[in-house]
């Protein structure tokens, strides 16, 4: 019998939501998207990405075109943050156990903490947490 732990779950989800995102984000004429992904205990940084997570955290942090992303993530949490387009934004904090992904296209800025629910602002924003089991859309 097989069994499946939180942390790989957690692992396939977050690998699903990046690759949603960079399929979804428009061709550009600049450099490659930056990906930067986090598992337990690790740390990736790049110049408009960065991901950390705890030894319990998994994170997922995806810019293009001019867009900044950061995720922080522990106590079985697992933030993604993609920004596409110029002066988006997106951090995101894991907290709690669950799942959370934030999507910010050009002008837009998402925040999710874990504790309160997320916000988006701006242009074409999208943020779900399972976290708070709350959510939000800017257009």
């Amino acid at each position: 019998m097989r069994t499946i732990t939180k942390t790989a779950v957690l692992a396939s989800i977050t690998a699903a939501a990046g690759a949603v995102g960079m399929t979804l984000s428009a061709p550009s004429a600049q450099a490659a998207p930056q990906i930067c992904p986090a598992l337990p205990g690790q740390t990736s940084t790049m110049a408009d990405c960065s991901a950390s997570s705890g030894p319990t955290g998994l994170t997922l942090a995806i810019t293009d075109n001019g867009g900044t992303a950061a995720a922080t993530g522990d106590n079985y949490s697992g933030p993604a943050a993609i920004a596409v387009g110029p002066d988006a934004s997106v951090t995101m904090t894991g907290v709690r156990p669950g799942l959370a992904i934030g999507i910010a296209g050009p002008g837009a800025t998402v925040v999710v903490d874990g504790r309160n629910g997320p916000t988006c602002s701006g242009g074409l924003a999208f943020a779900g947490d399972f976290q708070t089991l709350q959510g939000c859309v800017s257009q």
